[in-house]
């Protein structure tokens, strides 16, 4: 485990826009402290101490604000930047170098027993409040917006956006802000508020030329 934190504080050095020191990125970052607590619980888990390896997520959650069910697994090198109010449900799977933002849910939609929670292949960012729910696969080098609800399998290389999440109107760029938007993306949101808008300004204009 000592091993696994001194290879996420390099990648959090590398991905991290702020660029933290060595020792901030061992000291100061929960996602860092979540994902080895979460390899205790997982050891403890498969070796059938389920009871133990509760108390073990427990005590992340209390201490990191991030909630990863003893289950789930997990892959090298995940960055998870913020972390407050994350939640990786039990038959989660997460693959490597992998970047989950704050408020996001790897959740399901069914309380049958199974695989219930996403897969998420190398290389994917989930940006900050989405929801990715069900036992769908995100492919390698995905993208999830920030807020998006994702209930649908996304190809490798893909992003989506908005609610239900789908991809954006045009290609996007390679290169994605840290919240999981391409740089120059259409937001759906906004698009539907100009609709709306459009349509009251035509009403009026039509009430205008009947007064």
């Amino acid at each position: 485990m000592i091993r696994e934190a001194l290879e996420i504080a390099r990648s959090i050095q590398a991905r991290d826009p702020a660029r933290p020191t060595f020792a901030e990125s061992i000291l100061c970052y929960a996602g860092l402290h979540a994902v080895v607590w979460h390899r205790l619980a997982h050891r403890l888990w498969r070796a059938g101490f389920r009871a133990p390896a509760r108390c073990v997520s427990h005590l992340s959650r209390f201490l990191t604000g991030i909630e990863i069910h003893p289950g789930a697994r997990i892959g090298r090198r995940l960055f998870i930047d913020h972390g407050m109010g994350v939640v990786i449900g039990e038959t989660a799977e997460i693959g490597d170098d992998v970047l989950i933002y704050h408020g996001v849910t790897l959740g399901g939609l069914t309380t049958n027993p199974g695989k219930r929670h996403p897969t998420l292949e190398d290389g994917v960012i989930i940006g900050a409040g989405a929801q990715v729910l069900g036992p769908i696969r995100i492919g390698r080098d995905a993208r999830i917006g920030a807020n998006a609800v994702c209930v649908d399998p996304v190809p490798d290389g893909v992003t989506v956006v908005g609610i239900p999440a789908r991809p954006p109107g045009r290609p996007c760029a390679e290169q994605t802000t840290g919240y999981g938007i391409p740089p120059g993306a259409l937001d759906p949101v906004a698009e539907q508020i100009a609709a709306l808008r459009a349509e009251v300004a035509a009403l009026k204009e039509r009430n205008s030329l009947r007064a």
